[in-house]
């Protein structure tokens, strides 16, 4: 609110000869003075309601990577939001509802960039949170025994998602061209039943249900995972947040629903035993399994995903200095492109998009520059 300027007499001579006649006046005056009126007393101005918080609507599917919103809704770690939670399982529903402006903001992993830019979605990667850290498997059933095994069969992946890309990359890797197995879109529960039952011949699992997986088939066997060298270094599979664009247009409350994210990753890290409890509360999922994919410390080294600090995830993004855990400053660009070109390879996209058309940087650049 602005101040009003103190006021300044502009002939202090003419003034004092009026206080003067007036002064004279009132000495001569015989007349009894009349009894003042006392002045109305002020009435104090009612105090204003504090603004009441901004109801964010926040998706995300039943794994505990995605949990950190629970935390944050759980402490109010930013009382300027109020976050409403749901669990919907497939994100292409997500994705559907923030372009019909049912939904604000989805954790989802990062490669919907390039599709969203290709069918025009007004959706946008915001952040990358974590980069996977074994937690994500790829699994032969029994008697299958190298790539070469799988041509002609079905397996199982998200079509449309990182797990496609994954098998993909795994199988040309190992000799197999992408296009030489059937991909079969399952969930990761549906996934599951369908390796034990012999449905699909490999799969590609995250914990915990890669665990379930391989303690229902004893001889199945592990043949990648997120920590082999190439994963690591491309960090190619990892979580993001998205926001949509009317979201993104509301710049202030975009901005401290990234923060309470972050505060949230921040709180598990201190705290990492009452964190994952409120996730496993959250998710309905039991604290082992939960302590399967963050770890048990808070270090975010013993589970199966690093979750980024602010700083990390930032660096990440190329918005300050300094090098992440995983890839490079900046390793979101390389990020794109890889994803993009395998979109193609595909047939889900057309064509390269520029990074622009799917990511969004103004929350974190705004959230940096309020000295966050």
């Amino acid at each position: 609110m602005k101040h009003p300027k103190h006021q300044t007499t502009k002939n202090r001579s003419l003034a004092l000869l009026s206080l003067g006649l007036l002064f004279l006046t009132a000495c001569s005056d015989t007349t009894p003075p009349a009894a003042e009126t006392p002045a109305p007393e002020a009435k104090p101005e009612p105090a204003q309601a504090p603004a009441a918080p901004a109801t964010v609507k926040v998706s995300l599917f039943s794994w505990p990577g995605y949990g950190f919103w629970f935390i944050a809704k759980e402490k109010n770690l930013v009382p300027e939001i109020a976050l409403d939670i749901q669990i919907i399982e497939d994100p292409y529903e997500s994705f559907g509802q923030m372009a019909a402006g049912q939904l604000d903001v989805t954790s989802s992993t990062v490669e919907y960039g390039p599709i969203a830019a290709e069918e025009g979605v007004p959706v946008k990667l915001v952040a990358y949170t974590n980069p996977s850290y074994g937690t994500d498997k790829i699994i032969l059933a029994p008697g299958i025994n190298g790539a070469s095994d799988l041509v002609g069969k079905e397996v199982a992946v998200l079509e449309g998602g990182l797990t496609q890309i994954y098998m993909g990359i795994w199988l040309e890797k190992n000799g197999v061209a992408f296009d030489k197995v059937k991909y079969t879109n399952l969930i990761m529960d549906d996934a599951v039943a369908a390796m034990v039952s012999g449905k699909v011949a490999a799969g590609e699992f995250w914990e915990p249900f890669g665990s379930n997986v391989l303690k229902a088939l004893p001889e199945a066997k592990v043949v990648a995972t997120s920590k082999d060298p190439y994963f690591k270094e491309t960090v190619l599979l990892g979580d993001g947040m998205y926001m949509s664009g009317s979201f993104l247009a509301k710049k202030e409350t975009a901005m401290l629903t990234m923060k309470a994210y972050f505060e949230a990753v921040k709180f598990w890290k201190e705290n990492p035993a009452e964190a994952n409890q409120i996730i496993a509360d959250g998710l309905k999922f039991a604290v082992a399994d939960v302590e399967l994919v963050l770890g048990k410390d808070g270090s975010a080294t013993d589970g199966g995903i690093y979750p980024f600090t602010w700083t990390e995830a930032a660096q990440f993004m190329g918005l300050t200095e300094g090098v992440p855990p995983f890839g490079k400053n900046g390793q979101i660009a390389d990020h794109w492109k890889l994803t993009n070109d395998w979109w193609i390879k595909f047939g889900t996209v057309k064509t390269s998009h520029p990074m622009e058309a799917g990511v969004a940087i103004e929350p974190m650049k705004m959230l940096k520059e309020s000295g966050y």
